[in-house]
């Protein structure tokens, strides 16, 4: 047995080293360790002086041997945390559950992993035959019934991360009370000997085109003009998956709908959780998005667009009347989105007077503006997609549902997924160009036509960073001379509202009318201004660092002062950046 006593490690990471090498864990795991206490005593430590946590989505981490690593062992125990609790929630019904994962390396023995702990846990298991966007799994969770869902994924993190996100039975990730409840039980799991898990795969249902075939017959329902998509259907249409799952069903889709150009960045078109071409798979950042936007250039296409590897995010590039390429931001994709749905809703009659779209809290104030003038309800949730999905389960049955969306490039259209979906976004993104060829306009045209009714509405993002305990308690102190010292002007314009989302209130400062906010408890505030800024301070749950969201609003009054009306809403933002004393 190896003398770790001389290590300058954690106490307890010698603690949990000696229990996977004396454990019930597999020679190859005890190799690794051992070529471990080899070398970087600080990588061995932070393998080891904890637990992997998981958190509120699930898990999410570096792959590698360890506590803190994700690995067939931390999948296991995670798993029977949940197995667990989902069985002492409906005890007494036949127990079904769904797995799916992405292109992440790893990302299918997890899955299988997870399946045979379901399935060891007496729980029917359905486990896709490969790769498949959450969206799906989200949308297999009530087509079949289940209780639970897995998707095994890191989103768009870097290729060292893997994860998973566990989904209730609505096809919603877990929300309150479930969250925590889940957390609870998966801490409770304390060794591998605690796990039930089956030898083989036998008993596990696998499926594939036939779920597919009933996820996408549904997505078709979404366009709102077919017979404008068939009558385009020569538009030039350029996707990358960025090497992930996208891949199976979104340039499939395009083409069912009648899409006949579709052009697939062939560089990153496999699958592959090296994403050897991308620095980093992530759609809103530009050196993810070049390939495809060179493919545009190239063949002078209509519309750019690419998803995440697990297929719930989309980035957008359309092109200028210049000829330049842009990228468009996700408050930009989601307003375009608001605005062409709604639009159609009302011209096809179809507004009852109970229909409802959903944003986050930090997200453009453009689509509840769309929304609001043809007398459709806004809600506000918190950050994060699965707060829509609560809200969509809160009002099932009393309203209906048309789209929402977050500004970080999620956008949901129809109630049937009940996550991020860039199958339907891909569709509808390309059935609005279509659109807007029909009138003789580009993507880029409607987009101003759009702040040309509306109003040109400009977000900007700054995340102050406070490392180490001196720095959470920064933040803390920061957010509370927000609380008791809110300032009164913002960049020379009066603050007239403060949403305070820990204290469940709103106060009008004009009126001094305080109401209440029917949100969870977030330690969020928010500022408007007469003139129509908002700024949003929100502390990361995650990380050591404070964000700020700005909103400011201009007037756009023909399509040559674009830029000009851009560059004065971006030096609008870095003004209130100095006036609130943050650079």
């Amino acid at each position: 047995m190896e003398n770790l006593n001389n290590l300058n490690i954690d106490e307890s990471a010698k603690e949990n080293i000696r229990t996977w090498l004396e454990g019930d864990y597999d020679e190859a795991a005890k190799a690794a360790i051992r070529e471990m206490l080899k070398g970087d005593q600080g990588e061995l430590n932070e393998a080891f002086y904890r637990s992997l946590e998981f958190g509120t989505g699930g898990l999410r981490g570096i792959m590698g041997v360890g506590t803190n690593r994700m690995n067939k062992y931390t999948v296991g125990m995670a798993t029977q945390g949940l197995a667990n609790y989902v069985k002492s929630c409906f005890q007494g019904e036949e127990l079904k559950a769904v797995v799916s994962h992405d292109s992440r390396n790893h990302s299918r023995e997890f899955a299988e992993i997870t399946a045979r702990v379901l399935a060891g846990n007496g729980f029917k298991v359905f486990l896709f035959e490969a790769l498949r966007p959450t969206p799906e799994l989200s949308f297999a969770i009530r087509a079949l019934g289940c209780q639970t869902g897995v998707m095994v994924t890191a989103s768009h993190n870097p290729k060292e991360y893997n994860g998973y996100k566990a989904y209730w039975n609505d096809g919603c990730q877990l929300t309150e009370p479930h969250d925590t409840r889940v957390i609870d039980e998966v801490m409770k799991i304390k060794s591998v000997g605690d796990v039930k898990i089956l030898d083989s795969m036998e008993g596990i249902e696998i499926i594939g085109e036939g779920l597919d075939e009933i996820y996408l017959s549904r997505v078709e329902k979404n366009a709102l003009h077919p017979e404008l998509i068939k009558k385009h259907k020569d538009l030039k249409i350029v996707y990358t998956p960025l090497h992930g799952t996208g891949i199976v069903l979104i340039p499939k889709m395009l083409k069912r709908l009648g899409f006949e150009n579709v052009n697939v960045v062939e560089e990153q078109a496999t699958p592959d959780g090296n994403f050897p071409t991308t620095p980093s798979p992530n759609p809103e950042e530009h050196a993810a998005m070049e390939m495809a936007v060179n493919l545009g250039k190239k063949i002078d296409a209509d519309i750019v667009f690419a998803s995440d590897p697990d297929a719930d995010r989309v980035g957008v590039a359309v092109k200028r009347p210049d000829g330049e390429w842009m990228l468009l931001n996700g408050n930009q994709t989601l307003s375009m989105i608001i605005y062409y749905v709604t639009k159609q809703w009302k011209e096809k009659g179809l507004l009852t007077g109970k229909e409802y779209i959903i944003k986050t809290i930090v997200t453009s104030e453009l689509p509840a503006d769309i929304a609001k003038r043809l007398g459709i309800k806004v809600y506000d949730v918190l950050t994060g997609f699965k707060w829509i999905g609560a809200k969509i389960r809160e009002m099932e049955g009393k309203e209906q549902f048309i789209a929402g969306g977050e500004e970080s490039y999620g956008y949901m259209v129809g109630d049937f997924v009940r996550d991020k979906d860039a199958v339907s976004a891909c569709c509808m993104i390309a059935e609005i160009t279509a659109w807007a060829a029909e009138q003789g306009k580009t993507f880029f045209d409607v987009l101003v036509d759009l702040y040309k009714e509306y109003g040109f509405y400009k977000e900007g993002l700054l995340s102050v960073v406070r490392k180490g305990k001196s720095g959470a308690a920064e933040i803390q102190e920061m957010m509370r001379q927000y609380r008791e010292n809110p300032p009164k002007t913002i960049d020379g314009s009066r603050v007239v509202r403060i949403n305070d989302i820990e204290s469940g209130t709103t106060t009008d400062l004009l009126t001094g009318k305080v109401e209440k906010i029917d949100l969870p408890k977030s330690n969020v505030l928010q500022f408007f201004t007469e003139e129509g800024c908002k700024v949003t301070v929100r502390p990361s749950g995650t990380e050591p660092k404070i964000k700020f969201y700005f909103g400011v609003k201009g007037e756009l009054l023909k399509k040559e002062d674009f830029e000009m009306v851009c560059n004065r809403l971006d030096a609008k933002i870095e003004s209130i950046k100095i006036d609130m004393n943050l650079i």
